[in-house]
């Protein structure tokens, strides 16, 4: 008898630190959204978990609001007219995140920390500011969307051989033809 198991890596970050269901709830909106302004939606996700864990009515000490936690002057700025509302605050958020991905030529660690710590700070320093909380914020979300963008690619297969052996591998050619 050949016992045949698929798994499937998921994020730690993502599926302790965000609820999967509401996750979930957002993944269609945050998929239309992103490929509507050419992001990458694993991106976007990282984003959300590292800003409000998916809390649509998250307020932050500073003011930020939303999902995407956008400031009051950044939601009027992409026309969010209710931030609460989770597709506006999501579009304006996506919008955001562009044009700092356009502002700083596509560097990624420079875009998170102008999303963060505003775009007139990584001018003033020059590259990423240091403060801490924008330090930890840029890692948090590269490495939730590295986790994501993992999750979603790479499929882990187990099963056993002809002669018993457990066999682990990522190829699904060797899983199918197990039999």
């Amino acid at each position: 008898m050949i016992l045949v198991v698929a798994l499937i890596l998921v994020s730690p970050v993502l599926s302790v630190a965000a609820d999967i269901e509401l996750r979930t709830k957002y993944d269609p909106m945050i998929q239309k959204i992103a490929a509507r302004y050419s992001m990458n939606p694993s991106l976007v996700h990282s984003v959300i978990a590292a800003e409000s864990d998916y809390d649509r009515f998250a307020v932050s000490k500073k003011g930020a609001l939303g999902l995407m936690q956008l400031m009051p002057d950044t939601a009027a700025a992409y026309g969010v007219r209710d931030v609460f509302n989770p597709e506006a605050n999501i579009e304006g958020g996506v919008k955001f995140l562009r044009d700092m991905l356009e502002e700083f030529d596509n560097k990624l660690d420079l875009a998170l920390a102008a999303y963060n710590a505003g775009h007139k700070a990584v001018k003033k320093f020059d590259g990423v500011p240091p403060y801490p909380e924008t330090k930890k914020y840029v890692q948090e979300v590269k490495r939730n969307f590295r986790l994501e963008t993992l999750s979603k690619k790479t499929k882990i297969y187990e099963y056993r051989d002809k002669q018993g052996r457990v066999v682990i591998t990522n190829d699904a050619r060797l899983f199918l033809g197990s039999d």
